[in-house]
């Protein structure tokens, strides 16, 4: 079948209150509020977007909510470029959270609030959708993403996962996945102390995994950079770029997106972290989950000379900013 589209995603997203402080004061005390932005979240709905802010053709199977929230998180789907005819919209509160950047620290605090966390349904998606892409990006092993990674691997379709959280589940399901793409904290669960002999001598447990199915495994490890190792390749280690952190909040998600983008450039494994990384870094330099991603043209700027052109990206900030007036 053509491929039409790069990416394929499935998620469930939600609405992001993004505040980013100094630090947190002292019990009983306060602090300034440096700056305030509400943006879209969601691992696999970010990673998505930040594909598409790229220059991904992307597909997406998801629930809008019909409230103020879900109508701004709709229209930022489709700011992006991204074909969401086959997203459902449902009546109900879209989920929130409030995330806490602390800039001393470069570390931030997710509070969630309540609402509705919908998720597709097996029978609701359009499946051609998914057989028109080149790659399946997904979290979280749901009856929806396990339906697609069979249809993927019936059509000879890679699947990525953002495995950013480790679970019994994720351990059953690694030899359903070609590229790994994993957390500093799945790493730990997964080898407890192996991180502490140095980051360049952890070939034994990537090829551990790669051993189970997955053709590529990479983790990352936030400011130490990342790991990996793909099909005939090299184990490699990447160090992470120097930037003025503003805010980590969808770090991962970005990363991810980035990685699943890279794939279908026919880039090598080391070379897709690289992008991914870079993506990655750059976002980190403003706040939110969204506002930061470059488009390809500045990434690319970034990685000859280290420079970040910021002209577009202030502006979705701002815009980005101005959104709370309207909750």
């Amino acid at each position: 079948m053509e491929k039409k589209f790069d990416v394929f995603g499935t998620d469930s997203g939600c609405l992001d209150m993004n505040i980013v402080i100094d630090k947190y004061p002292e019990h009983n005390r306060g602090t300034r509020v440096l700056d305030m932005s509400y943006q879209g979240g969601g691992k696999v709905a970010s990673g998505v977007c930040a594909a598409a802010r790229l220059g991904a053709k992307v597909a997406y199977a998801g629930v809008f909510f019909d409230d103020k929230r879900g109508e701004f998180l709709r229209q930022d789907f489709i700011d992006h470029g991204i074909n969401i005819d086959g997203c459902v919209i449902r009546h109900g509160k879209t989920f929130m959270n409030i995330v806490v950047a602390e800039r001393a620290y470069g570390t931030r605090t997710m509070l969630g609030t309540p609402g509705d966390m919908g998720r597709i349904g097996v029978d609701e998606v359009n499946w051609d959708y998914l057989r028109q892409s080149k790659i399946l990006h997904i979290a979280f092993f749901s009856d929806v993403a396990m339906k697609a990674v069979e249809i993927a691997k019936e059509e000879g379709i890679p699947v990525l996962i953002d495995a950013d959280g480790y679970s019994p589940t994720l351990e059953e399901h690694i030899p359903d996945i070609d590229y790994f793409i994993g957390s500093e904290f799945v790493f730990d669960a997964m080898f407890p102390g192996a991180k502490e002999k140095g980051l360049e001598n952890c070939e034994a447990e990537v090829d551990a995994i790669r051993a189970r199915g997955p053709k590529t495994v990479v983790f990352t490890f936030g400011e130490k950079g990342c790991i990996g190792k793909g099909v005939e390749e090299e184990y490699f280690t990447l160090p992470a770029f120097k930037i003025d952190v503003v805010d980590t909040v969808g770090a991962g998600d970005v990363f991810h997106g980035a990685y699943a983008y890279a794939v279908t450039k026919g880039l090598s494994t080391k070379e897709c972290a690289r992008y991914a990384s870079g993506t990655s870094a750059i976002k980190c330099t403003r706040i939110g989950g969204r506002a930061g991603v470059p488009t390809e043209d500045v990434l690319l700027k970034f990685l000859e000379t280290g420079e970040i052109d910021y002209s577009e990206i202030d502006k979705r900030v701002e815009y980005y900013r101005s959104a709370f007036e309207n909750f």
